[in-house]
């Protein structure tokens, strides 16, 4: 995890921080909440489901069949955005692990709203006002349309990779108004 704040239209990213087994994420990123101002969670997980899904779902019987193609009933609108700006599909949410993920990430927002008082909102807009707000990102993607290495940089062994990145993510930094 890693906690960041802007100064003078920079981002300083001031912590990285590997929660230890016995540590809360909730907890670590509830400490970094101060309230009355703005507050920007973004994270590495889808925040929704389709609204195809829920739809075939909800009057759906066991046995019975699912009336709506496989691709638009797993496939959000933002993942075939993503696919379409950067050439890369996210996994389907709807029918992939991923869902277990985006369900941990939605328990981890409630579970900040619960310790700070402070409902975590979705930010469907650039403009926030204070309050605390959630973005889903997707790394991959960042990167790639940032002319920045994407592939192959997870995993213990690809410290060098990672280096690059980060290194590559300064330098593009320092050399834009808006990162």
């Amino acid at each position: 995890m890693a906690h960041g704040y802007l100064s003078d239209g920079k981002l300083i990213v001031d912590k990285l921080v590997k929660p230890a087994k016995n540590q809360s994420v909730a907890e670590i990123v509830s400490s970094w909440i101060v309230p009355g101002s703005t507050q920007l969670l973004a994270i590495d997980a889808p925040l929704g489901w389709p609204v195809s899904l829920g739809q075939e779902l909800f009057n759906h019987v066991a046995g019975g069949i699912l009336n709506t193609e496989a691709n638009t009933l797993f496939r959000r609108d933002t993942d075939r955005f993503i696919k379409e700006k950067t050439g890369k599909l996210p996994l389907d949410v709807g029918a992939d692990r991923i869902a277990r993920t985006a369900h941990t990430a939605l328990q981890l927002l409630n579970t900040i709203t619960m310790l700070t008082g402070a409902k975590v909102d979705l930010a469907w807009s650039p403009e926030l006002n204070p309050g605390c707000w959630a973005i889903e990102t997707y790394p991959a993607a960042t990167l790639k349309m940032s002319s920045i290495r994407f592939q192959g940089y997870k995993g213990p062994e690809n410290i060098a990779p990672r280096q690059e990145i980060c290194a590559n993510l300064r330098n593009k930094h320092e050399t834009t108004s808006r990162y």
